[in-house]
């Protein structure tokens, strides 16, 4: 894959459920490590879209394109195994097992008699979250179901990594957290992105949005209508395509900055 080369492109993506159209015509680019914001008012067709990214919906119509190749994903497994791992609002944790039981889950190592090698895997473990700079976590043996909503986050976004995932799809990741929380799940997306490895962020707080993110995908009612470059972007903006569809400027004539899709 070139620099210059996404490294997922959806092209043409459309998701009908009977005769109700939930997405239309979406093309979008997600380049490698960057953080990329996806926007908009509720029914606007953020989830359908992360869930036919993560393997849940085949699209109906469209292609994905995944390093430049042609991918057709028919279950979450797919995507994973092609690189792509979604870290959901209800984060997929047991509460009842402990931080490496769960970062490991499914992926367990075992010694040659066929027994858990408890020791690698509370290293391999420890060392991820080490690597993220994940301190707020003091024992790894501790239930997860004892944790706060950040430290939570953080384990499962520390699961993501550990999976080799080149892109992480984050679902409102701090919806339901405090400023401190908060703020240590924003750093965590920045280590993310530091590493190379692209984040696909859905969100409705714009002050996180404008902290964090590279670029800006704005949808409304199925639609792609605008895309482009955060510097591109003021809140006042954002917050015009996510309620109108439109740019800000298109009444008076002027071509606003970011780019609008070609349905806008």
């Amino acid at each position: 894959m070139n620099d210059a080369e996404p490294l997922l492109r959806l092209s043409g993506i459309g998701k009908n459920f009977g005769p109700v159209t939930a997405l239309s015509d979406i093309d979008l680019d997600i380049p490698p490590g960057q953080v990329t914001a996806l926007v908009g008012d509720n029914g606007a067709g953020k989830s359908t879209l992360i869930k036919t990214v993560s393997g849940i919906f085949e699209p109906s119509h469209g292609h994905m394109f995944w390093q430049g190749k042609r991918v057709n994903f028919h279950t979450p497994k797919d995507a994973t195994n092609t690189g792509i791992a979604t870290v959901y609002q209800d984060l997929a944790l047991c509460d009842n097992l402990d931080i490496v039981q769960n970062m490991l889950l499914g992926h367990e190592v075992r010694s040659r008699d066929g027994l858990l090698n408890e020791i690698a895997m509370e290293q391999t473990a420890k060392k991820t979250l080490a690597d993220l700079k994940v301190t707020t976590v003091r024992n790894i043996r501790q239930p997860v179901g004892s944790l706060s909503g950040g430290q939570r986050q953080s384990v499962a976004v520390a699961k993501a990594v550990m999976l080799d995932a080149k892109l992480v799809v984050m679902d409102e990741p701090t919806a339901a957290l405090g400023v401190t929380q908060t703020a240590l799940i924003l750093e965590l997306i920045g280590r993310l992105s530091a590493r190379g490895i692209a984040v696909l962020l859905i969100s409705h707080n714009l002050t996180d949005v404008f902290q964090v993110a590279d670029r800006l995908a704005v949808l409304y009612l199925g639609r792609l209508v605008s895309s482009g470059p955060l510097s591109d972007y003021t809140t006042d903006s954002a917050v015009h395509w996510m309620t109108t569809g439109t740019g800000p400027a298109a009444s008076n004539g002027a071509t606003p900055n970011a780019t609008p899709n070609r349905e806008a």
